[in-house]
């Protein structure tokens, strides 16, 4: 049934009009002049508009613009008495889709209505389709975490597992994890799996976009709804109709959005913003976060019924430090993705690159490794990725990029002299047993260092001031004082006491 709005300043015509119309199955809305009729349009909308030309005030061609500017793809059809043809004639150049001449029968009518209202429906395909291209456009611009879910995880399986069970349904899907742990890839899944695969998806960034932003993007806006809304402009519920929409960090969703969304989900229907029109739409809704949720409803900061609305089926995605087994696969993933356009000669991770990957510990989660897979084929010389090519934050030694807790017994004070010679022995090295540059290397004195040495047996040195790397010891006659140590231990002094911190005698 469409919605015909008839306007005319003679009852006997509009109301003889509106009688064909209904007859037909539509609505028909009457207007007795021309600003009635515009304001009608501009407040509740019509598929058809049907206008006389002659009327006091604003006349047909008047509203024949004016419907134009209000929803350029509702047809209008102008009524005109004989000997005016001219001017319906010049009404179709502005925008009038055809004209009735005086006098008519209901045949004729009928007849013009079907073919406006067919011309209304390709219009709105049009737009429809126009709307979709550029939101898979923007949707295709977007990066993306990657190109499909790798894992073979017992958490993984899990979620494979979700997802194989909930896709065929159309419940409500809350996907939770981390930034970076791949939420759109399993929303993505969920729907390709669905029976709504052959529909639209939708995604909406919610974080992204202020609080009017958003309610004009989820629900669309009339023309004139604010400054700069020049046209009609559908949201992403309308372009999501009969397929799914996914909802990122729902969690920054204004108390005033979260109201429409209940209102969307209890009844599937709502209004544009500056508009009247009731939109009814068939939409399946996924939504994501990383934020504890339900903290966020016991702090009042997220209503209660619209979580419940969305907590439907909850799916838990792992951050990667907690399947660090599913890296070296992911890492093949990815120099199969990217390795052909970035360096096709690579085959893969060396086994010493590989362990500072899985040493490492991925506050980006699978985000941030794909990073570091496409800036290490871009640095990587041979067949294979090893630690040269990583970034310069994995370079170091596995051990570095994170503390292992001690085992054992050990007290406190053993842990920290444990560090410290693991320090110093990795700054020998490093200096290529040169005492002084090691000092440097290490933020002290020399003397400090050979007493270090002597204490944990490190190098050749056996006694504190032993020659034989070619350097001048004699500046250590004097002991280090205490600030000269890595952790404020001094050489024992005559009493058995510390006695770096004394004036020697």
């Amino acid at each position: 049934m469409a919605r015909i709005l008839i306007i005319d300043d003679n009852e006997t015509m509009r109301e003889g009009l509106a009688a064909t119309v209904r007859r037909m199955g539509h609505e028909a809305t009457v207007a007795s002049g021309g600003a009635e009729g515009l304001a009608h349009m501009l407040h509740r909308g019509a598929d058809f508009v049907i206008t006389d030309l002659k009327m006091e005030g604003t006349g047909g061609l008047d509203v024949v613009r004016g419907v134009q500017e209000i929803d350029p793809a509702c047809p209008t059809m102008i009524v005109t008495a004989f000997g005016t043809v001219e001017t319906a004639v010049e009404a179709m150049r502005i925008g009038a889709y055809d004209f009735l001449q005086k006098p008519f029968s209901p045949e004729v009518v009928r007849l013009k209505v079907e073919r406006a209202l067919e011309l209304r429906r390709e219009r709105r395909a049009r737009e429809r389709a126009e709307a979709d291209a550029a939101a898979l456009r923007a949707d295709a611009a977007a990066p993306y975490s990657f190109g499909e879910i790798v894992g073979e995880t017992a958490t993984m399986r899990s979620v494979f597992q979700t997802i194989e069970r909930v896709a065929p349904t159309d419940a409500s899907v809350y996907i939770h994890g981390e930034s970076g742990t791949g939420k759109e890839l399993v929303a993505r899944a969920i729907h390709q799996r669905s029976k709504r695969a052959s529909g639209p998806f939708v995604k909406v960034a919610c974080g992204a976009l202020t609080e009017s932003l958003l309610e004009s993007e989820l629900f669309g806006h009339e023309r004139g709804a604010f400054t700069g809304a020049v046209k009609r402009k559908l949201g992403r519920f309308e372009l999501a109709d009969k397929g799914t929409l996914f909802l990122d960090e729902i969690g920054d969703v204004s108390p005033a959005v979260q109201v429409k969304l209940l209102r969307v989900l209890q009844e599937r229907e709502f209004e544009r913003v500056g508009g009247e029109e009731t939109v009814t739409v068939d939409v399946r809704v996924l939504s994501a976060t990383h934020r504890d949720m339900r903290a966020d409803v016991a702090a009042g900061r997220f209503r209660e019924d619209l979580f419940y609305r969305l907590h439907v089926v909850p799916v838990e995605v792992p951050p990667l430090r907690e399947r660090r087994e599913d890296i070296p696969r992911l890492c093949a993933h990815f120099i199969a993705k990217l390795g052909p356009r970035t360096n096709p000669t690579i085959r893969g991770f060396d086994d010493a690159a590989l362990a500072r990957l899985s040493g490492y510990g991925w506050p980006g989660n699978v985000r941030e490794l794909e990073n570091v897979v496409e800036q290490s084929l871009v640095f990587a010389e041979g067949d294979h990725i090893d630690v040269r090519a990583l970034p310069a934050f994995l370079k170091g030694p596995a051990s570095e990029n994170a503390l292992a807790l001690p085992t054992g017994n050990m007290s406190l004070n053993e842990i920290l002299e444990d560090l410290e010679r693991q320090l110093i022995e990795k700054a020998y090295e490093k200096a290529g047993g040169v005492k002084t540059e090691c000092a440097r290397l290490l933020g002290v004195k020399t003397s400090a260092l050979y007493y270090k040495l002597e204490k944990y047996s490190i190098g050749a040195v056996a006694m504190r001031g032993a020659a034989g790397d070619g350097e001048d010891d004699s500046h250590l006659a004097d002991a280090p004082s205490k600030s000269e140590h890595l952790l404020g231990d001094g050489p024992p002094d005559a009493s058995g006491g510390r006695g770096g911190d004394k004036t020697k005698a």
